[in-house]
């Protein structure tokens, strides 16, 4: 997979939004299904929201962007900024794209994207 432009990882993060809302809320469903007792079911429904989430996630992945974490949920978009490679960053929460930072600094070295 390629690089991404600001224009084109903002497109695929409004494609994906729905798939990222969908994770969260079945994040959340297999954390109780796995404590037992949940009206949500029992095993099945475990097993079942375990494929799905398997499933969401490497849909994302076959977008190019890079999914880094799953509580809270981060995905990466690799791009370049000034010859500089970056990862144009979306962190759970987030309903745009407007963080990035430096590819060899990680979430540490996130930053504001400059104003166009």
């Amino acid at each position: 997979m390629g690089l991404f432009t600001l224009s084109e990882a903002q497109a695929e993060l409004a494609r994906l939004l729905p798939v990222l809302d969908e994770i969260v809320r079945l994040r959340a469903d297999a954390a109780e299904l796995a404590v037992g007792s949940s009206s949500l079911g029992g095993l099945p429904e475990f097993k079942a929201a375990q494929a799905r989430l398997d499933e969401l996630m490497e849909a994302v992945q076959q977008t190019g962007a890079e999914l880094k974490g799953f509580a809270p949920l981060l995905v990466d978009f690799p791009s370049e900024m000034d010859g500089v490679p970056v990862l144009l960053c979306w962190l759970e929460g987030d309903r745009t794209l407007s963080w990035y930072h430096r590819a060899d600094l990680g979430f540490a070295g996130r930053r504001p994207l400059p104003a166009e």
